[in-house]
């Protein structure tokens, strides 16, 4: 997959937005947090981001790889609500973040449907 297809697809999009959303949130964390629990969520949101781009690259891995990558999802949902829960977020940024894990989810799941198993 080109990189210009990349940008155009909703996975990519969203996942994008949602780590530039993110990075000012985790930014706004108190010092103790932003080495602590920022950096898991970045971490994970970035990692989230390279199995993706690693799944466009492999035709004989990508199942191996999005199921990868649906783990490192399920962990930064997680930290989002490990972060609202030490009250790190508001419930609107609670709400938001949630609603754009469950969007990327599901297209993740989507494409994970479209690979077939080997």
């Amino acid at each position: 997959m080109e990189e210009d297809t990349r940008k155009q697809s909703p996975i990519f999009t969203k996942t994008s937005d949602f780590i530039l959303w993110l990075l000012q949130h985790t930014e706004k964390f108190p010092k103790s947090e932003r080495f602590r629990l920022a950096k898991r969520l970045e971490d994970s949101a970035f990692g989230f981001y390279e199995l993706l781009v690693e799944a466009t690259r492999s035709s004989r891995r990508k199942r191996q790889i999005l199921i990868q990558a649906d783990v490192q999802l399920e962990k930064l949902r997680l930290y989002i609500r490990l972060a609202n829960a030490k009250k790190l977020t508001s419930l609107p940024q609670y709400r938001f973040a949630s609603g754009a894990l469950i969007e990327i989810g599901k297209l993740l799941g989507s494409w994970l449907k479209t690979v077939p198993e080997i």
